[in-house]
């Protein structure tokens, strides 16, 4: 069939106006796409796309844990009155995070030949990634020290909870000035109750740094014991210092660590505790639920931590961040709903 001058103009016009119509289409439902994302579930937190800092004064950063397109996002929120705020939300998802000055640590699940992966991130404070490192098992654990010099992760190798009988944990802790990476703590020299302890049972996870870029605390699991070490990254040691010590988190004074001990009772298989590094008298906290949680301070006097949402809330399944006081005075309050306990 031949074409007409007007025959092709007439096929120009059409093209024309269904190309005008799936580009229409496209920014609409683009549009749809974004306002559903930023709406709130009901009863749940409202959201806004826009830039998160990590060193933004006057705000918190964490992981949001609503459901949703938004779960495991990264949002941030006006430290003071956040309960309310609209969160605004990053695109970096992670399974478990913690920031200190302008540096973050973001464990996060991939996918490799189909298969799932996991990898820890260092961020920056615009949350771009400095160095990807490769995990050889499951998230747990993560923590950045004050100074932001130093970052420690632990994952399972084997098994997902602490109940398995069969897990175990590799912990590594990174010089983010040099990218000097130790793989795993079980490298280090231990001393326990006194003496060289060796054994092939040796598990740690859960580190906590103190402000001198050397010294750190975490849990030894050993012989179906858990115990509260102080080590040295410099000189490759760990010191056992109190039983029973599971999770710590170092307060900003470095004179207490908070830490669950685990106990026997219908109601809680681990209580949250304040230890005294100085007179090593531990401290039961308000907070009676069983708390799997590695807590943070939010000052010297505030401790925070996570907890599944009830069935009785419209939120089961999530996680909200509850605070109470540290020197076991007092009730929990709940700080955020739908998020994963802050870094201090």
């Amino acid at each position: 069939m031949t074409l007409t001058p007007q025959r092709r103009l007439l096929i120009l016009v059409v093209g024309v106006l269904l190309l005008a119509g799936l580009g229409t289409w496209s920014v609409l439902s683009a549009a749809d796409r974004a306002a559903e994302e930023n709406a709130p579930r009901a009863g749940g937190p409202a959201y806004t796309s826009g830039k998160v800092r990590l060193d933004e004064p006057g705000r918190r950063v964490f992981r949001s844990t609503a459901a949703g397109p938004r779960r495991d996002r990264l949002v941030s929120v006006p430290a003071t009155a956040p309960e309310n705020a609209t969160r605004t939300a990053s695109p970096v998802a992670c399974l478990r995070f913690h920031a200190a000055t302008g540096t973050g640590v973001c464990l996060q699940s991939t996918r490799t030949l189909g298969r799932p992966s996991y990898r820890a991130l260092v961020l920056d404070a615009e949350l771009r990634t400095r160095r990807a490192y490769a995990l050889a098992g499951v998230p747990s654990r993560a923590r950045v020290s004050p100074s932001g010099h130093l970052a420690a992760w632990t994952v399972f190798v084997k098994g997902e909870s602490y109940s398995s009988s069969f897990f175990s944990t590799r912990t590594s802790i990174l010089d983010t000035r040099t990218w000097r990476l130790v793989p795993s703590l079980e490298e280090f020299a231990i001393t326990l109750d006194g003496r060289a302890y060796h054994n092939a049972d040796v598990n740690f996870w859960g580190v906590t740094f103190a402000a001198d870029d050397d010294t750190f605390y975490a849990t030894l699991s050993t012989r179906d014991q858990t115990y509260l070490v102080r080590g040295s990254l410099t000189a490759r040691t760990v010191t056992t210092l109190a039983e029973n010590v599971e999770c710590p988190s170092l307060s900003p004074d470095e004179t207490r660590v908070a830490y669950k001990k685990r106990v026997l009772g219908k109601t809680a298989l681990w209580r949250e505790h304040v230890l005294d590094l100085r007179t090593s008298k531990s401290t039961a906290l308000a907070e009676r639920r069983s708390v799997d949680d590695q807590a943070v301070w939010l000052d010297d006097r505030t401790v925070a931590y996570a907890l599944p949402a009830t069935e009785d809330d419209d939120r089961a399944g999530g996680e909200n961040v509850w605070t109470v006081p540290a020197d076991g005075t007092g009730t929990p309050r709940v700080l955020l709903e739908d998020a994963a306990a802050p870094p201090r």
